[in-house]
């Protein structure tokens, strides 16, 4: 009995450390909205301040775990990691974007759908099965999408929401290519994306015109960007994905929670609605797939 104990107390003691970081991962991942809002230059000038800082710790991160496991981590990405490089960066300028022109609320809601429209996208590009639950959670927050969209109809906040669904498309597509790219160093893909970021920013605008307060709020914007990868990379390993899925869920509360706290920012009522709508979508999804995990791993422990 005590050597059964013994046994198991590393995984719970793996376990719980993969929920904090995943946990972690969602609050930081949060912070989004509040420092893309109170940050004064443009969208573009972000990304290239995002992609400097954020493609330096990234890098140091994925050297770090490169050399822990004897160099064995290939850096070649070939044209499969360039792909997903170029992909992910064009999906930070539309996400980023749209906080500058609708609700925290809207782009964050809008953009927890993208797990539904990747199941969707994959059916439909290369005939994925898509189970019945998926294609009901999917309905039900495209319908709540929907309710949020037209209630910005002649409230300026139209371009804001078209940019944040372009967004969840891109991040759609991007989860389907790590997928089917399983042998290309993602993390390193990332690093990539986030330097490419920055070299569009350098050519295209003034990165150095801004001023000090908005300097110092860039380099937490892209040590945030960096630490919520990294904190979910190494969570995501000592937990079910199931599960991952669902404590990555949170992120969207959490952002909610903070433009109120920072930005006393609080959507119309048809957005709340239609994330209520969202939300109850997500997290019945995910929740059902952590339960049905729970069940098939509890036959293995006994």
């Amino acid at each position: 009995m005590t050597d059964a104990i013994a046994s198991s107390s590393p995984d719970t003691a793996e376990r719980s450390l993969g929920i904090v970081l995943v946990s972690a991962s969602a609050a930081v991942f949060g912070l989004t909205g509040v420092l893309t809002k109170s940050i004064h230059a443009d969208p573009l000038t972000i990304t290239c301040w995002r992609g400097f800082i954020g493609s330096i710790l990234i890098s140091l991160y994925v050297l770090w775990r490169r050399r822990r496991s004897g160099n064995r981590q290939t850096l070649r990405l070939g044209w499969r990691g360039w792909l997903l490089a170029v992909e992910g960066a064009l999906a930070s300028i539309a996400f980023i974007s749209a906080f500058k022109f609708t609700f925290v609320a809207n782009v964050t809601v809008i953009y927890a759908t993208s797990p539904f429209i990747a199941a969707l996208l994959a059916y439909l590009l290369v005939r994925e099965p898509i189970r019945l639950q998926t294609m009901l959670a999917a309905a039900a927050s495209l319908c709540g999408v929907a309710v949020m969209v037209w209630s910005s109809f002649g409230s300026g906040n139209l371009f804001g929401d078209g940019l944040a669904l372009l967004m969840t498309i891109g991040s759609a597509l991007y989860m389907i290519m790590v997928r089917a790219f399983r042998d290309t160093p993602v993390v390193w893909a990332g690093a990539v994306s986030a330097m490419l970021l920055f070299a569009l920013g350098w050519f295209v605008t003034d990165p150095l015109a801004v001023s000090a307060r908005d300097a110092l709020l860039l380099i937490a914007f892209g040590s945030c960007f960096a630490l919520s990868s990294i904190l979910w990379t190494e969570g995501a390993r000592l937990i079910p994905a199931a599960e991952s899925g669902l404590l990555g869920s949170a992120e969207v509360p959490f952002a909610i929670l903070f433009a109120f706290l920072f930005l006393a920012e609080i959507p119309p009522m048809a957005s709340l609605i239609g994330g209520v709508i969202v939300l109850a979508a997500v997290f019945a999804h995910a929740g059902r797939d952590w339960v049905a995990a729970r069940q098939h791993a509890a036959p293995n422990l006994s």
